[in-house]
């Protein structure tokens, strides 16, 4: 007698096994490839502070000026496809009371430009594409996915070179825990600058190749542990000329305590942290673990069913045959 099987044993069976076999897919392939820095990004970032600056009218440094940077990055998307890293224009403006707004960032306090261009899984420096300073470290715009609780090497623009950053436990931001690093750097050259020797003290040599020096009194940054967004970023700068070889500064170019990203840009940032730490979540953890489950739950009901109803089927046969004796 043929035995009969319950359809529905088969679907929950099959689909069971699917869940099964989607899990692990979605946690070792889904979600790898889905932490993968964007090629098309276009954002802003505002910071904010007080300090000194050297204002060129009145050839002299001046106190207590409000300080502000802004710093947009807009990805190459024709760059980043044809070369498979992440290829980001970067331009930085720092500006006092005087040159905000200004039509042409050209003519701000301080204006930078420059390209990182970066591997989208790792976040590190690839150079190629016409990468715009030499690039080096752990971070820069952004940390790597899956912030660890170690120090990182930080490029610093005006440095020139990486400054090592301590983890020092978590932040709340805006609500939203990130790790925080911090660290500082010390007095260091980095290049020269020719100005007046009057300004360095030598009013007898005419023009003089200054020596620029930086510093920096404390960087802190906060950074979401998921994604390695920065949701926020403190900077102390220091810049100075001192004549050459002296041991000492001459002017102070720019001095700040502490610039740093405006409520809004928190804001902007968490925001985003959010949601693309909530989506990596969701294919790392929730989905796959869900899917495990359900497929677990699913098979076993349907192998259940499929046995009893093979158990019924052979009790069915088994008393019709001693019927008919």
């Amino acid at each position: 007698m043929r035995r009969r099987v319950r359809p529905v044993s088969l679907v929950l069976l099959g689909l069971g096994t699917f869940l099964l076999v989607l899990a692990p897919l979605l946690a070792w392939y889904v979600a790898p490839r889905a932490a993968v820095n964007p090629i098309d990004i276009d954002e802003t970032a505002v910071y904010t502070g007080t300090g000194s600056v050297f204002d060129a009218g009145e050839v002299r440094t001046v106190a207590g000026q409000r300080i502000t940077v802004t710093q947009r990055v807009r990805g190459d998307v024709a760059d980043s496809e044809r070369s498979g890293a992440a290829v980001w224009d970067v331009t930085t403006t720092v500006d006092t009371a005087r040159t905000r707004p200004a039509a042409d960032p050209h003519n701000a306090l301080e204006f930078l430009p420059a390209r990182w261009v970066m591997n989208r899984t790792t976040n590190e420096p690839v150079h190629c594409c016409r990468e715009k300073p030499y690039f080096e470290g752990d971070a820069y715009l952004k940390f790597p996915f899956d912030v660890g609780r170690r120090a990182y090497q930080w490029w610093d623009d005006s440095l020139g070179a990486t400054v090592t950053l301590h983890y020092t436990g978590t932040r709340r931001i805006q609500g939203y825990t990130g790790y925080r690093f911090t660290g500082t750097v010390a007095p260091a050259k980095v290049g020269t600058r020719l100005v007046p020797g009057v300004l360095v003290g030598r009013p007898a040599s005419g023009q003089v190749a200054a020596e620029e020096w930086y510093a920096n009194h404390g960087i802190e940054l906060v950074v979401d542990q998921r994604t390695g967004r920065v949701i926020y970023a403190q900077v102390g700068p220091r810049r100075t000329l001192r004549a050459p070889g002296s041991t000492k500064d001459s002017v102070v170019l720019l001095d700040s305590r502490k610039i740093a990203f405006t409520t809004a840009t928190q804001k902007d940032q968490v925001r985003q942290a959010r949601r693309e730490s909530g989506q990596l979540r969701l294919l790392s953890g929730t989905l796959p673990v869900g899917a495990a489950a359900a497929g677990f739950v699913l098979a076993v009901a349907g192998g259940v069913w499929l046995v009893r109803g093979r158990r019924d089927s052979e009790t069915s046969g088994m008393s019709g045959a001693e019927g008919a004796m």
